[in-house]
């Protein structure tokens, strides 16, 4: 089960995301993936590329757990620059639907990369 948390007393969420969700179930952790090409090992050099490969890790590991994208209760957003913000969000909406999971996103420094994502998802009944 995944429903939305929402309240007209809290902030309003500024993004692609819910203020909060209720999950039960069992979970899955997936730990933060990176932008690496499985095939090639290769990291592209623009950060639409490396967010699209990023998401792409995701789901083939989503996949591999018996989940999906549906099923993703939080997300861990770890940008190496946050003026990247705006086209993570375009690439995030190409993966995520309402009800959206709650979401933290971060600028850190991160060698060699420039997006990296983790996840935490159910798995369906």
């Amino acid at each position: 089960m995944r429903k939305e948390v929402f309240s007209e007393k809290g902030a309003p969420p500024a993004g692609i995301y819910s203020q909060g969700i209720v999950a039960s179930g069992p979970t899955v952790y997936i730990s933060g993936q990176g932008p690496r090409n499985p095939a090639t090992g290769e990291v592209a050099p623009d950060f639409r590329s490396q967010a699209v490969q990023v998401f792409e890790n995701l789901k083939v590991l989503l996949e591999a757990a018996g989940t999906d994208w549906a099923h993703v209760t939080k997300t861990g957003v770890y940008l190496a620059n946050l003026s990247d913000f705006a086209e993570m969000n375009e690439v995030y909406q190409t993966y995520l639907t309402k009800p959206y999971p709650a979401r933290t996103t971060v600028g850190v420094h991160l060698p060699n990369i420039l997006i990296e994502v983790d996840v935490i998802a159910l798995l369906p009944e």
